[in-house]
């Protein structure tokens, strides 16, 4: 049975799922075929064993070793989306960089959405998911989903993060998309990191709030003061919100601030599941 009455947006042909098999991918696994079912879309779920040629020298036999393990693990989950009547097809790489391969797949199969776990909290803020997830969203051609392992989707409330950029506003169409779809809430966030900064904060909220009120759909206008990433955070789980979303700034250039700051910091924080929008 899937978690979903209604396909949470409008067009999900295809989605990608890279996984790795550990723990740390196992909610965005059901997350993937929980959505695959409800929207009727095909799943890729692609793995991608990284070596180099230092590391074949050492561990003669390792690679063909992981290669057919991988292979098993993938194929028990494409029995259990198939079980669930979900069209899974399967793709292995292996080589450098495993969150390239992730994006070239994303692009040749022109994919509507990336939907891939998190690694624990690592404790330093600047690499808070680990460099494949960063990067992967960072480059992505499309919206990406990340779902810590223990979260489940849950779209009774959905949680914007909004800062009256371009970027916020495509993750807000998206919110208000998601929440008019499926007879969600909206919390409407914008934190200031100061006081002087509040006025603009407000008007942020504002201007998302004067949208949904043409909408018909319940929201919680929210301005607060305050690291933003820690409140965005903290306000997902005292309002308990299901999803957050949020906006990408584009490619910065420096790889391991692919997302900006913020966002790869609620990514790497939060409890619940957040999706990443592309403007």
């Amino acid at each position: 049975m899937s978690a979903y009455k209604v396909c949470p947006t409008a067009r999900l042909e295809k989605l990608l799922l890279p996984t790795d098999g550990s723990k740390f991918s196992e909610g965005a696994v059901k997350e993937a075929i929980d959505l695959a079912k409800t929207c009727s879309s095909k799943l890729f779920a692609v793995s991608v064993i990284e070596i180099n040629p230092e590391f074949e020298a050492l561990a003669p036999g390792l690679v063909e070793k992981t290669e057919k393990e991988t292979r098993q693990y993938l194929e028990a989950l494409k029995a259990k989306a198939s079980k669930e009547g979900v069209d899974c097809e399967i793709i292995v790489h292996e080589g450098e960089e495993p969150y390239k391969y992730i994006v070239d797949e994303a692009s040749k199969n022109k994919v509507e959405m990336i939907i891939m776990g998190r690694r624990g909290r690592t404790g330093l803020k600047r690499l808070m998911m680990g460099s494949v997830p960063a990067k992967a969203i960072g480059h992505a051609p499309c919206k990406v989903l990340v779902v810590p392992k223990d979260a489940k989707l849950d779209l009774k409330k959905i949680l914007i993060a909004t800062d009256g950029s371009k970027y916020s506003e495509a993750a807000s169409r998206e919110a208000i998309s998601i929440a008019k779809r499926t007879g969600g809430s909206l919390i409407v966030l914008s934190v200031a990191k100061k006081k002087e900064n509040l006025p603009a904060a407000k008007e942020s909220v504002d201007k998302v709030k004067a949208v949904t009120d043409k909408e018909g759909i319940k929201i919680e206008a929210m301005t607060l003061e305050g690291e933003p990433y820690e409140t965005i955070v903290k306000t997902a789980v005292q309002r308990k919100a299901g999803l957050i979303v949020v906006g990408s700034h584009g490619r910065t250039g420096i790889e391991r601030l692919l997302m900006g700051s913020v966002t790869e910091r609620v990514v790497g924080h939060a409890e619940s599941a957040v999706l990443i929008v592309k403007a």
